[in-house]
Order: structure tokens, then sequence, then C-alpha cells
């Protein structure tokens, strides 16, 4: 598509978030008591954000120009976080992880494909770099570890290795042999050829034929490239000749190298703030000097003497006057004071009601509630959202762009963001002046000398002398550096390199029946569509977006729950994947006898909390959970010590903090083998994975078939397979595929379709997950 085209996919979807915030504000000011109501308001408002956040993605992945993205970055994360707060006021209603809304979707005539959701790709590419460069250093690491794992070399006996030979050299000289017979064939035909023409002498009209099909050929040829080329002219999609010829050097630079743009525009900014500190840097020196000496004779005309200067830490003389006169720096300082006095008499009034018993505080609250109704929770995205929605109705929705064509920057919106940086730089340099200056002025004025701190490193000291004297192996963590802890957490093992899975790839259907079950009191089995999107809400968006993360509500622990087979591994390589994440592994059957003892194991943990934290994002991974909050542990598993981690995992949760782009995901096959209170209290959100339905099954063998290099024709029955493998989980219908799907079988498929017999007998030998055990997970 062309650029106006996501030009109208961005004006659409800020025309709809601007109805959307409207239709908010309305709905959502007042209690509700109707909680049918209340769910149907929130997830009509959670599938309309939905449609503008793939929208916007589509617009800020596809559009070039720096400063359009920006804009659509700030509001695309703003609806992201919107969704995540919407998200879980539905949980709070239903008390559930899965919402049936299928009869919403048909009221507002979508589709399920409509409310997917789609991975920003920016969490990616604007890392891409840096994600390169860790890819290429664990490589290393492994290799020289020798660790890396390799396909193992399938050893071939001595008649296998003769008899491949002879196949080989027969074929090759059947080759030969019909290359030499063919040549033998084209030489006796040219001979018999040129023997009639010679006989029969040239043909005049043969002569012209051949001649006039090469000229029509040609006009032909370049009428066709003169309409195309009008075509791509008219549709915006190529250069007229006048501009043409004006920017065709640019053209081909872009042309030849992809990332010169950056570097252009990068250049471009450099050049536009140099051109900026040449031409306006003394007007802006003098404008803060005479401003600064005004604010210092006011200050001493009211105060009665000279003002301090602020630090730079303060801000230097940006705090000193923030457009404020001196009258109403005075005033917020009787303010400050006044405040102060109201803090401390608070504190007593505190003191005094701690006394009284909470038990009637929390009746009364719970009573209000009752009578109010829901009412929606304040949000910390609607501003984010609001003032995106302002900057592109004040810059970008009436801006005449005519004259861009390459549409790739503004060197206006560049020279308006410079000039600031410019200021700054400028202040610093102003502030040191002028603080000499106001040791003048005391000094000649009023005879004030100002005495200058002096500026101790004692602590400095302190820790340096500590990293080279303690034996202490916590303190001695403190001096080394990320990359020496990186490279010991690959060496152990603990550390591992995450598998290239998208979460595109985890095939699933959605379910249709879910609101048509809920309405008989029956319970509906979550999809794997549910379970896709549950993985992108909680796991991939906050880790991918900083500012998301912050504000978002904080997810820190999850939990995929499901039979074996079900691809709770592959999703947890998925959200590696997505967001570039480092993946740590603390299974217990990886950590045992590893960093052994009660300090071994706080050193590991300390060393995975600071790598993961300061390369983030990061995944914290710890397959069969269960083992780590076992019951009673068997005897078999007493040696590997399963947990070890259970006591310490609460503490590792509590120094994670909203800036830290940390998730713990755990993986258990056997949840009921675990002790209930402090499983559950360790994973804040718990997914159940089930076994796939049928709708998903059908999907599945047909994805599976072809990306094996399988051929579907009519002989092959998805439709029976997918009925006679109920029970059997995503893990067996990849096994059987594979297995029926061998390199001979691949060879022979031009010859041989396959069959829907073929997959039963491989089929017929897995172990299915009976209903019995999948209830167990309810």
């Amino acid at each position: 598509f062309s650029i106006s085209t996501y030009h109208k996919i961005w004006t659409n979807a800020q025309k709809d978030l601007d109805v959307q915030l409207q239709t908010e504000r309305e709905q959502f000011l007042q209690p509700e008591k109707d909680r049918e109501k209340v769910f149907k308001m929130l997830a009509s408002s959670y599938i309309k954000y939905m449609q503008i956040f793939r929208n916007l993605e589509k617009a800020h992945d596809h559009l070039v120009h720096q400063q359009k993205r920006a804009v659509i970055r700030q509001v695309l994360e703003g609806v992201i976080g919107r969704i995540l707060e919407m998200k879980k006021e539905m949980v709070a209603l239903e008390n559930s992880e899965f919402h049936y809304i299928d009869n919403i979707l048909e009221d507002l005539k979508l589709l399920p494909e409509d409310i997917e959701i789609p991975i920003p790709r920016y969490f990616i590419k604007e890392n891409l770099e840096v994600l390169q460069q860790r890819e290429k250093v664990l490589d290393e690491i492994l290799f020289n570890a020798g660790l890396q794992t390799q396909k193992p070399v399938k050893a071939m006996t001595f008649e296998e290795a003769i008899k491949m030979i002879q196949v080989a050299e027969r074929a090759r000289q059947g080759r030969r042999r019909a290359i030499f017979m063919k040549q033998i064939y084209l030489e006796e035909k040219t001979k018999r050829q040129t023997k009639l023409q010679v006989e029969a002498g040239p043909n005049p009209d043969d002569a012209a034929t051949c001649i006039q099909k090469v000229w029509r050929g040609y006009i032909q040829h370049k009428k066709t490239e003169k309409m195309r080329e009008e075509e791509m002219i008219f549709l915006g999609m190529s250069l007229p000749p006048h501009l043409k010829a004006r920017r065709s050097s640019q053209m081909h630079a872009k042309q030849v190298n992809a990332l010169q743009g950056e570097v252009q525009e990068k250049n471009e900014e450099v050049f536009i703030k140099d051109k900026l500190r040449e031409t306006e840097g003394l007007d802006i020196k003098e404008t803060l000097e005479d401003q600064i000496d005004q604010c210092f004779i006011e200050c001493r005309h009211i105060i009665g003497r000279f003002p301090d200067y602020p630090t730079e830490e303060a801000g230097g003389s940006a705090a000193l006057f923030s457009q404020k006169t001196p009258e109403q720096v005075a005033a917020e300082l009787a303010a400050k004071r006044e405040m102060a006095l109201q803090k401390q008499s608070q504190k007593g009034e505190k003191e005094k009601g701690k006394e009284k018993p909470k038990e009637k505080k929390t009746q009364k609250t719970g009573k209000k509630e009752e009578d109010e109704g829901w009412k929606m929770a304040p949000s910390n995205f609607l501003s984010i959202m609001e003032e995106g929605s302002s900057q592109y109705k004040a810059v970008w929705q009436n801006r005449d762009e005519g004259w861009d064509f390459l549409q790739d920057h503004d060197p206006e919106l560049i020279k308006e963001e410079k000039r600031e940086e410019v200021e700054e730089e400028i202040r610093v340099q102003v502030d040191q002046l002028m603080q000499q200056k106001l040791e003048n002025l005391r000094l000649a004025v009023d005879g004030e000398k100002s005495g200058k701190p002096k500026k101790g490193r004692k602590s400095e000291k302190v820790i340096t002398a500590s990293c080279k004297n303690s034996g202490n192996l916590m303190m001695s963590l403190v001096c080394r550096t990320i990359d020496s802890l990186y490279k010991e957490l690959v060496e152990e093992g603990v550390l591992i390199k995450a598998k290239t899975v998208n979460l595109a790839d985890y095939v699933g259907e959605y379910s249709y029946l879910g609101t048509t079950l809920r309405q008989v009191d029956i319970e509906p089995m979550p999809s794997l569509a549910d379970v896709r999107q549950l993985i992108a809400l909680y796991g991939i968006l906050p880790l991918g977006s900083q500012t998301v993360h912050e504000k978002a509500p904080l997810v820190k622990a999850l939990l995929l729950a499901g039979p074996t087979g079900v691809g709770k591994k592959m999703l947890v390589h998925a959200i590696c994947t997505e967001t570039g994440a480092n993946l740590f592994n603390l299974s217990a059957s990886n950590i045992a006898g590893k960093y052994p003892g009660q300090n071994g194991l706080q050193m590991m943990l300390h060393m995975v909390l600071k790598v993961a934290k300061q390369l983030q994002p990061s995944v914290v991974w710890i397959g069969d959970t269960e083992k780590t909050f076992y019951k009673a542990v068997p005897k078999a598993e007493e040696q590997m010590n399963p947990k070890r981690l259970e006591k310490i995992l609460p503490k590792f949760l509590k120094a994670l903090k909203a800036q830290d782009r940390v998730l713990l995901v755990g993986t258990t096959s056997r949840p009921f083998d675990a002790n209930l209170k402090p499983f559950c209290k360790v994973y804040q959100k718990i997914i159940l994975i089930p076994r796939p339905d049928y709708a998903s099954r059908f999907v599945l063998w047909k994805h599976v078939i072809l990306q094996n290099g399988g051929v579907i024709t009519n002989l092959l029955d998805i439709s029976c397979l997918a009925k006679v493998s109920d029970g059997f989980t995503q893990g067996h219908i990849v096994q059987v595929v594979q297995a029926v799907l061998s390199e001979l079988r691949l060879l022979q498929m031009t010859r041989k379709p396959l069959r829907t017999a073929e997959f039963m007998t491989s089929l017929a030998r897995q172990d299915p997950v009976y209903k019995e055990e999948e209830e167990t997970f309810k």
C-alpha cells in the first residue's frame, strides 16, 4: 500500500479514539449496579480499543516519518495500557481470566480475527542491533564452554558408503550420457536445416516476418513501460519526471542502503542544532542573563537579600524563575511551611485513629460499595491518550505536506525540539557565570561570602576498599561487571538460549459456543485462541514497552498449567522471541548441584536479578514448578532438593519493582502435587492450557502437515483426523506427523499422495489425555 493509505488508517484510528474517549467519559462516570450491563460496557470498550490498537500498530509499522511515528507510539502505548486496565476490570468482575464475548462480536458484526492481539514490531526493531550483538556473545560463550548443542552425526557403515557412491556415480554417468546424446541430436538437426535452406534459397517473407516480430515487440515493450510509469505517478507511488531529476541522487542513495536514511536524519539533526547554536545562541544567552539579573534585583528588593542560587540537581536557574514572580516564590515558601505544620498535626491524629478497630471500617466500606455499585477505577493512560490526541490535532491533522514527497522527517519540528536542547546547554553555561556574579554582588553589596561545602568521596573509598579486601561472596558481586556475571550464568546453564518461536506459531481456533454454554450454566473450557491472547496481554505487551510496564497493572509472576504436550514451553520461548528477552532457567532439575548451600542459592538469585534488571526485558522460567512447592518430596528426588527456591521466591518477587521488566513464568503439568497456599501466593496469574478442541485440531493438522512438507489432497480427510484425535495434545499431533513424513515418504509424495490411514497407525501408539485428567485442572 502507499503512504497515503497508512495516513488514512492513522486518521481513522484517531477519530475512533476520540469517539471512544468521549463514550468512556459518559458511561464510566456514573456508578452501575447491574453487573451484566457493566460487563457488556467493558467488553465493548475492550473490543473497540483492540481495533484502534491494530490500526495504530499497522500505521506505526509502515510509516517512515520519524515525528509521526513518535506521536503514534505515544498513543499506541496509551491504548495498550488502557486495554490491560480494561482486562483487569473484566477479570475482577467475572472472577475469571477467560471471557466469552462471541455474542458482542456478533452484534458488532466482527470476526474473532478482528480482536486478535498484534505484537508491535518495534519491540524488536528498535533494539535489533543490541539483540543481535547479545546473541552473538551468547553463541560465543556457549561454543567456548562446549555447551553449544549440535545435531548428532549418524555413523555410516562401509557397505552403505559404497552403495551411496555407486548410486551417485551411476546417476552422474547417466546425466552425462543424456547431455552427450542431446548434443548429437541438435547438431544433426542443425545440419539438416542448413542443408534445406541452401537448397531452397533465402525467403524474403520469412526475413520480413522476423524483423516485424522484433520491432513490434520492442515498440510494445516501450508503450507498456510508459503506461506503467504513468500509472505509478497517478497512484502516488513514483516521482513525476521533473521531481525525479531533482531528487534522483537521494532516491539512489536510499536504494543502495536502507540504513543511510537514518544516518542522514541524524546528520541533519546535528546540522540543525549547530545552526541554531550559531544563529540564536547569543540571543538566548543574553536573554537568560537579563532574566536572572532581574530576578536577583527583585528578590533583594522584596526579601531584603539576594537569593541562594539553586544547585544543578535542583535545576539551576530554571528552578529560580520558572515563570514566577518573587511574590509567588515567597507565597510558595509560606505555603510549604503551613503544609509541614499540617502534616505534623495529621500524624498525631493518625496515631489516635490507629487505636480504633479496623472491622468497622471494612464493614462501612463494603456497604458503601454495595449501595453505590460498580465504578471504573482511575486510569494511568487516559491522560497519555488525550495528550497524544491533542498533539495530533494541533500538529498533524490539518498540516499541509504536499511539499514533503519523501515523508521521512520535518525540519521545522526538529528545529523546535533542538531549540529546547540548545537552551538547556546554554543555561548550564550561564548558570556558572551567574553563580560567580551572584557571589561578587553579595560581597560588594552585603559584604557576605558564600562558603562552598567540601565534597567527600568517603562512601566510594569504603566500597572500593571492601571490594578489594572482603572475602564475602555477596559483596564481591557488587564489584563484578555485568559481562562477567552474564558469562558465569551462561556457563553454569542458568541463562539459556531461547528458541525462535513466534506467538502466531501457537495455532488454535476461537471458541464460538462460550456464551451459549454459560447461558445453560455450563462453564466452557478455554480455547487455544484465548490462551494466546492472555500470553500476549500478561507476558508480551508489558515486557515489550517500558511505559506500559511501569503504569499498567503489574504482573510479576505467571503460571502456565496444563497436560503434557499442550505447548507450555513453546509459549515461554514465544514470550522471549517476541520481546527479545533473556531466558533464565531456574527449574529444580537444572539448578540441582549448582551453587550449593543457602549462601550459594542467595548469590545465584542475586546474580540472576542483577543481570535480568540490567539487560531487561528478561524471563525467569521454572519448569515443573510444582516440585518447588511439593507437599512431600518423593524419595527418588530427595537428592535433587527440589524445594530450594520455595522460601526465597517471595523475596525475589518483592525485589522486582514496576520499572523492572522481569517476568517469572512457571510451567506445570501436575499443579495438584503442590502445596496450594504458597504456590498460589507466588503465582499472581494462573492460565489453564487445555487440550485442543475439534476446531483447533482441524487447523492444527493442516498447519503441521504443510509445515513438515506434506501435501493435502482429497485422499487425506483432515476432518476425520481431527475427530479421531480427540483427547490428544498438540505435541502428540506433531510427533505423529513427523513420524509419518520421513525423508523417504516426502520423496514419494508426487506419485503416492498422503492418506488418512497412514496417520491412524502412528496416532494409536500415543497415550491420550483422558477427560478425568483434564477435569483435575479445573
